[in-house]
């Protein structure tokens, strides 16, 4: 009886011990295991049609439920490693979630490439590599505490930036890739780019394969895209510790332009154009503060019937007044590319300029590990006509 008893007293001492256990490594491993789940899975390229689209051609794919969770132990391995490499599912193994031509075969052997456009064999030219340290080497510069340019949040830490300021960073989980885009340089076409590679829109049953076939009022709808500012409702607590992953290990890149020429940019295409919501939320209160306009048009088509319009200079005093942050902050068309992407806490990999787009984008696709995969397209990038800027 002394044995049994004492038997059972060490069967609950260890349960206790092994609870103990449990509570204190939960969130660690919790959040460890919750993100290589859905890294893996893919739960966010679902394939769900987009909010308000009603095009009967858009179809939920129900089949992408994780067929490549058999793999899960040789990636853990890989990842604790520290030796997994997310590009290699574009080379040659099934991406998250396909189970599309199921079979007997290896998973590696199943995927077949979109495209077999050629993958250049040649190295990258000395050339541009060095521009690339030149740009990052000139974020680092004026990102340190002790240089001349100051500016808000400068100092500040990642985990200071608030949920919502991070809703430009991209993240593509199939190719391991985190793209902030800037609005008024190439953002169009590099969503485009990341909605082909991320699969997460059908058409006719299958992903797009050509970018120039997604319709732009697609391409900028909220719901296409997954980014930093939804990660709290997807993971919850975890949200911040996932990011910090994903930044470590994913390839970070930003185009940018000069700035100047941006608002130029940003001012034709919204107000020397009929654009009714930017006249009635910004045309408005520029003419009614700066134009000498007490009652303006009711809508831009009157407006530009009337040939009434806000000026550039009627812009610019909007920009520096006071008083417009207070009202609400700026658009994402003119708001500063350190508030949509902030450089000083996050160590861009790639750092490509509209005024050399199309070296960058060839450059970065490269890099990218994808350029077997997809193009960057041709033709005009919205350059506003004004003599260049020199790059380094």
């Amino acid at each position: 009886m002394g044995k049994s008893r004492l038997f059972r007293i060490f069967l609950i001492l260890g349960s206790v011990f092994m609870i103990l256990l449990i509570i204190i490594y939960w969130d660690d491993v919790g959040a460890t295991n919750f993100y290589l789940h859905t890294t893996i899975s893919g739960p966010h390229s679902s394939h769900l049609p987009l909010e308000g689209h009603t095009n009967p051609k858009w179809k939920p794919d129900k089949d992408k439920e994780g067929s490549f969770l058999s793999d899960i132990d040789a990636f853990v391995n890989q990842f604790l490693e520290g030796t997994a490499d997310p590009t290699e599912q574009v080379r040659g193994g099934t991406p998250p979630g396909d189970t599309r031509n199921q079979s007997s075969e290896k998973p590696e052997e199943r995927f077949v490439p979109r495209r077999e456009w050629k993958i250049h064999l040649t190295p990258i030219a000395a050339e541009k590599k060095q521009r690339q340290e030149s740009r990052k080497q000139l974020i680092h510069d004026m990102c340190r505490s002790n240089s001349s340019l100051d500016f808000p949040g400068k100092n500040r830490t990642f985990d200071d930036i608030p949920n919502k300021e991070l809703d430009h960073l991209i993240v593509d989980d199939r190719h391991g890739i985190i793209y902030c885009y800037v609005p008024k340089v190439a953002c169009t076409n590099w969503k485009r780019i990341l909605i082909v590679l991320s699969e997460s829109l059908l058409v006719d049953g299958a992903p797009y394969q050509d970018p120039m076939d997604i319709p732009q009022q697609i391409v900028h709808n909220g719901s296409v895209h997954f980014t930093f500012n939804k990660f709290w409702k997807r993971y919850g607590k975890f949200s911040r510790h996932l990011m910090k992953i994903k930044l470590k290990k994913y390839t970070k890149f930003l185009f940018v332009r000069d700035p100047f020429v941006r608002l130029i940019s940003a001012y034709r295409n919204k107000f020397e154009q009929e654009n009714e919501d930017f006249y009635k939320r910004f045309a408005v209160v520029m003419l009614k503060r700066y134009g000498n306009y007490s009652k303006p048009p009711a809508s831009a088509v009157e407006a530009f019937a009337a040939g009434v319009r806000p000026v550039f200079l009627n812009f610019i005093q909007y920009l520096l007044d006071a008083n417009t942050e207070k009202e609400m902050p700026f658009n994402e068309h003119w708001r500063q590319v350190y508030r949509l992407c902030h450089p000083c806490q996050i160590n861009y990999d790639f750092v490509g300029k509209l005024e050399t787009l199309d070296e960058d984008a060839e450059h970065l696709l490269r890099i990218l590990r994808v350029d077997n995969v997809v193009e960057f397209p041709g033709g005009n990038h919205n350059r506003t006509n004004l003599p260049p800027c020199p790059v380094p």
